[in-house]
């Protein structure tokens, strides 16, 4: 699945394999939905609480790097990235049955295969 006609016309996953692309594409797209949220949320008036975080959007990276923030961000973001490279090449290894994007958090998800259909 994925390398049907017409599906890749720039021939993209000719170079590349398609669970590398499948897994880049829905955890760019998530990001940017959670980014969305976060832009929304901060317009609306939501802060976090903390004389750093009361700025606007447009000021948000100003401050955060005035503070010194900016490092510890790139520090926890680097440690996601490498665990969610062990699981990426566990799945490339065929150690798992891993589906790209899939990380396992089921806290929520409905046990049931009607219940995860609606």
């Amino acid at each position: 699945a994925g390398e049907e006609e017409g599906f890749d016309p720039m021939g993209f996953s000719l170079a590349v394999d398609i669970r590398w692309l499948r897994e880049a594409e829905l955890k760019h797209g998530r990001v940017c939905m959670l980014a969305t949220v976060g832009w929304i949320a901060t317009d609306l008036g939501m802060r976090v609480p903390g004389e750093p975080f009361q700025v606007s959007t447009i000021e948000a990276h100003d401050a955060l790097v005035k503070y010194g923030t900016m490092p510890h961000m790139l520090v926890w973001l680097g440690l996601l990235e490498a665990f969610g490279f062990l699981a990426l090449t566990n799945m490339f290894d065929g150690k798992t049955d891993r589906k790209p994007g899939d990380f396992g958090l089921r806290m929520l998800y409905p046990t049931d295969a009607k219940g995860q259909r609606e």
